[in-house]
């Protein structure tokens, strides 16, 4: 089974508001650092993305990739590589919980493998960056207002 890094970080807003900007793709240019084109290909019977193409650039690692999201819930997503050129896999998920007074904690998993030889303690290092700016700039996203 392959090793993950997941991180939490806890956010001044509903977990409604916070998974709003979550599934908002088309924004996702603005405030996450690695995502530079998002384009949601097909969604679901409640129009939540099921198929996204993400063109990235997270430093060593330059990708166009496609991948599937499942929602679990209210408060649950999670996603898998369909295809990529760069990544073998690469598997995710955010999960939100009430923190009580109006703020949620939100942990981010992920597990990449890429096609490229990486040893293993580099290649969690970069899920771990991966992992910190994306919950930064969610928590800066949310907070905003924006």
């Amino acid at each position: 089974m392959a090793e993950h890094t997941s991180s939490s970080i806890e956010i001044e807003a509903a977990p409604a508001d916070v998974m709003a900007v979550i599934a908002d793709f088309a924004r996702y240019p603005d405030w996450t650092g690695e995502v530079k084109e998002a384009e949601v290909l097909k969604t679901d019977g409640e129009g939540r993305a099921e198929h996204v193409r993400l063109v990235m650039d997270a430093g060593a690692i330059k990708d166009d990739q496609t991948l599937a999201y499942t929602w679990t819930g209210e408060h649950e997503v999670s996603w898998t590589l369909v295809k990529s050129q760069m990544l073998r896999s690469l598997d995710g998920s955010y999960l939100l919980k009430p923190a009580g007074a109006g703020s949620t904690e939100v942990t981010y998993q992920l597990t990449v493998d890429v096609k490229i030889p990486m040893l293993g303690m580099i290649k969690r290092k970069a899920e771990k960056v991966i992992i910190d700016r994306a919950l930064a700039g969610l928590k800066k996203r949310v907070e905003s207002g924006q």
